[in-house]
């Protein structure tokens, strides 16, 4: 069984944030006229989802507590973001704002965006041509893609790790706990080869929009990385994490 729809027998409804679930994630996955006409249990409704097992048990999973649970860090303490913002280039340099992005997966995902968004940097050209060109030294849509990567595919298992977001001057690492999985080796990493190690919750942040389709972020995030003038992101692939090395735009 997949890590990710693993029961949590410590942990019971009380334990799910289920007016969210109601209000917000199944309007958020569904159609109005398939909520209007299902007809289902919340019970039903939950475990439909794989956010529980299914009765008489009703346990909650890894998933429903990563995705709907009130106090997801009390069951899978890694599941949050670090953010620094480091005044130099080295650890150890000067922070200059830090954050522990954690709660619902939707207020991760969102308050990660903002974050990203904030931080970078606009420089504008008037004097090359006749209209004003903006250029951010790092292109939002390849941060997004290769932070949500990291969320998606990290290791919830065996380790309280983060995932970490590191903007230093002159560059941004992006690690996350738990190396390559499956059929995903050193050779084919990054040209549109998926495996998932948690392909429940891969199918969540789906649903709510956060991936478009699956195996196309690190290739996008490429492509907006070239088209803006950065350089390629290197990738430190070890057997129990992840490093991804965005160099910033010159």
């Amino acid at each position: 069984m997949p890590y990710d729809l693993r029961p949590l027998p410590s942990a019971t409804l009380a334990d799910l944030n289920l007016e969210f679930f109601q209000q917000s994630y199944l309007p958020s996955t569904l159609a109005p006229e398939v909520l209007e006409e299902n007809q289902r249990s919340l019970t039903h409704q939950l475990a439909s989802v794989r956010f529980t097992t299914p009765e008489p048990e009703s346990c909650p999973t890894i998933l429903g507590i990563l995705v709907i649970g009130k106090a997801p860090r009390q069951f899978v303490p890694g599941h949050y973001v670090q953010f620094l913002r480091i005044d130099g280039t080295e650890l150890g340099d000067p922070i200059k704002d830090k954050k522990e992005i954690s709660g619902l997966l939707m207020d991760i995902l969102r308050v990660l965006d903002e974050t990203l968004q904030i931080n970078i940097s606009v420089a504008s050209d008037i004097t090359s041509e006749s209209l004003e060109i903006q250029q951010p030294d790092y292109p939002i849509e390849a941060l997004r893609q290769l932070t949500r990567n990291a969320v998606m595919h990290r290791s919830y298992e065996h380790t309280n790790a983060p995932v970490k977001v590191y903007w230093f001057n002159d560059r941004i690492e992006i690690s996350n706990p738990g190396g390559l999985f499956s059929q995903v080796n050193r050779d084919n990493f990054g040209q549109g080869t998926t495996d998932y190690r948690n392909p429940h919750l891969a199918g969540v942040m789906k649903d709510l929009g956060y991936v478009q389709r699956f195996g196309y972020g690190i290739p996008t995030a490429k492509r907006a990385l070239q088209k803006n003038g950065n350089p390629p992101p290197e990738f430190l692939l070890d057997d129990t994490y992840t490093l991804i090395v965005i160099k910033r735009q010159s």
